[in-house]
């Protein structure tokens, strides 16, 4: 029987689920009640969301602080002003910060399964990471200015607020060699490889679990990084001060770029504040673009800025000379991978270009991307100049979704 995969730092569970038609004779341990164990956490969560004017019970029936966010959204108490908002998202946090680690029950055979930890395949290795999740006071605009239109932005005090990112460090978390950034470093592999990430959750602010959930790699249920209430498998809440080990395989149909993103307790308010970054998998020995960069179309709204309005940004920066400023030289393969980071559908122009579209048959230079859905931008590079590239929902754009492109000679 493999070992289930356990955070460092805690003990291995003694715990072994048992589906309730299936007590073994003389087992006098009651099976696990999951209206109980909700009842249970419903106590626990009563103080912290008091007043919030939602449903507890409806709360932890769908497994988490992410659920309350959504129900209070849905039931109208965020609110239209920036106090009411803040009022419903510090519930939400409240709720968030109360949450344990489930208790596992099974109510279906498959809850009890274990899994192997995958290999590399003959001919791939295993491409390790370590990344540590904090929280850290942003800027989406440093600069203070917007150059495209050559104007001034709100002050810093109003551009500032606590947003949470994705650090990644040395070998066995040794030290820093990046700043936290939003989005997250960019996961590489071939096919045939692994990804081995070391998650650390450091964050000392929010008191929160995290995870991180892939997109399009293979992985077993206890590497999916996704909190599911009392079904919650073991790398699916990542509490402060643990660490987790996910390994993800890069399969033939991995090919592609694709993000990952928290799925823990509170994965839409922790999403929105920045935790979500990209992988990229090639076929085995592919050839990488010249010029290869990632591109978050996303968006810091009032439930985390506390702002009256919503900031379109890219990479965490909103407004041309605080965005992005992206550079190639003429003859080289370019390749733009857009990401879609929040609820809206965005578009994707850059002035003087035009590509295939993902099919590779129809010409393109608005392709249309949606949430966490990718599309790229590749060609041969031609056009020197200084270039804009922006969402061309108007709207967006405006608000701060835009960016230079800068192509020098060969």
């Amino acid at each position: 029987m493999e070992e289930e995969p356990r955070e460092r730092g805690t003990e291995p569970s003694r715990e072994v689920p048992i589906a309730r038609d299936e007590i073994p004779a003389g087992d006098r341990r009651p099976p696990a009640d999951p209206r109980a164990e909700l009842a249970r956490l419903d106590d626990e969560l009563g103080a912290a969301t008091s007043g919030a004017g939602f449903d507890r019970r409806r709360f932890l029936a769908l497994g988490g602080a992410g659920a309350l966010f959504c129900n209070l959204a849905a039931t109208g108490n965020l609110g239209s002003d920036s106090k009411t908002t803040a009022k419903a998202v510090a519930a939400a946090d409240r709720a968030a910060s109360k949450v344990k680690r489930p208790k596992r029950i099974a109510l279906d055979p498959r809850d009890r399964d274990r899994y192997p930890t995958p290999q590399p395949q003959p001919g791939g290795t295993a491409r390790e990471y370590w990344i540590q999740a904090r929280s850290l006071m942003w800027d989406w605009a440093p600069t203070g200015r917007d150059e495209w239109m050559n104007a001034p932005i709100p002050k810093k005090r109003k551009r500032l607020f606590r947003g949470f990112a994705y650090q990644l460090f040395s070998p066995g978390f040794a030290e820093p060699i990046a700043p936290a950034s939003i989005p997250g470093p960019t996961l590489h592999a071939e096919v045939g490889d692994t990804l081995v990430v070391h998650l650390r959750n450091g964050d000392t602010h929010f008191n929160q679990a995290i995870t991180m959930h892939p997109h399009g790699v293979k992985y077993n249920p206890d590497y999916d990084g996704s909190y599911f209430g009392p079904f919650t498998r073991v790398g699916g809440f990542i509490a402060p001060g643990e660490e987790f080990t996910y390994t993800w395989e890069a399969t033939p149909d991995s090919v592609g770029v694709w993000p990952y993103h928290d799925h823990g307790p509170n994965h839409t308010l922790n999403s929105f504040r920045g935790l979500f970054g990209a992988i990229v998998i090639r076929e085995r020995g592919a050839k990488a673009p010249d010029v290869e960069e990632i591109v978050w179309f996303h968006s810091f709204g009032p439930e985390v800025t506390g702002q009256n309005r919503l900031i379109h940004c890219i990479n965490g920066r909103a407004y041309a000379g605080n965005t992005p400023t992206f550079r190639a030289k003429v003859g080289q393969d370019v390749a733009f991978h857009v990401i879609g980071g929040n609820n809206d559908f965005h578009t994707f122009h850059i002035h003087g270009h035009r590509w295939k579209d993902s099919g590779g048959v129809v010409n393109t230079d608005t392709p249309t991307v949606g949430p966490f859905e990718t599309i790229t931008a590749r060609f041969h590079e031609d056009n020197p100049g200084r270039w804009m590239y922006h969402c061309h929902v108007m709207s967006h754009q405006d608000a701060g979704m835009a960016g230079w492109y800068i192509v020098d000679p060969a």
